[in-house]
């Protein structure tokens, strides 16, 4: 499957004219809760010609390259320029992408430099409002019968594990799931839950249904309503864009 993501990528490349600087795997497959059925949610930061940017019949709108969407593989990119105004903003999938455990495209200059650059512009309220958002939102849709999809439990039991590593103030938030439990969950009974259920994750299908996890449940509810009262991380000191239009020139001279 690696191969035929990196020949897929080559493929895109060649089609948009452009290059890809940095792939990698984002989603369940990442977070390390895959089901056996998940698919490939392939990322990538992408650039064009230099020319291509200063043409005054460039579409400058066109900052997202996607591939249809099938059963087994999901991507897409967005360009350069959108990559570095979302690092402005600390924006947390961004963060997330560039601590992927599975990489299939790197320019290690660019990456070595993008990376160097993530502790200047890191804001910890805006990644925990976001997972704050996050949780909330699949918590009210998804969790409130006596039976749930079990990709849903994940998809709040993250974002609280990734607010409360905020809170702590344990820096950015790693990417795999399991890190977050090894370091956060000091409850034995919920952490047998944890991974009892991912284990059941892992082995199921993603449209798989089980009975209401009390425990997980009881969990959720109460970090929530704790959560939501607890002031959202320090804020970032006030930056400019200097360091990101330094690196998005560098970037182009080399087109």
């Amino acid at each position: 499957m690696r191969a035929e993501i990196i020949a897929r990528l080559h493929q895109l490349e060649k089609e948009e004219q452009v290059t890809i600087l940095y792939a990698c795997e984002s989603g369940s497959r990442a977070w390390g809760f895959e089901s056996k059925d998940s698919d490939y949610d392939v990322r990538f930061i992408y650039v064009s010609a230099r020319s291509w940017y200063l043409r005054v019949d460039s579409d400058l709108t066109r900052d997202v390259l996607e591939r249809p969407i099938n059963d087994l593989l999901d991507i897409s990119g967005w360009d350069l320029k959108k990559a570095l105004k979302l690092l402005y903003k600390s924006n947390p999938a961004l963060l997330e992408w560039l601590s992927s455990p599975t990489v299939y495209r790197a320019d290690k200059a660019f990456v070595a430099a993008l990376k160097s650059r993530l502790p200047e512009y890191y804001s910890p309220r805006a990644c925990f409002y976001h997972y704050a958002h996050m949780a909330q939102g699949n918590f009210r849709q998804y969790l409130q019968g006596s039976t749930v999809r079990i990709k849903k439990y994940f998809y709040v039991l993250r974002p609280i594990l990734a607010m409360q590593w905020i809170e702590r103030g344990m820096g950015r938030v790693p990417m795999e799931f399991e890190t977050l439990v090894d370091r956060l969950v000091d409850d034995v009974e919920l952490k047998v839950e944890i991974q009892t259920l991912l284990a059941e994750k892992r082995a199921g299908f993603e449209q798989d249904y089980l009975p209401r996890r009390a425990v997980i449940s009881r969990f959720i509810e109460a970090e929530l309503q704790r959560l939501n009262a607890q002031a959202a991380g320090q804020e970032r000191v006030v930056v400019n864009y200097d360091s990101l239009n330094s690196l998005f020139l560098e970037v182009l001279d080399k087109q």
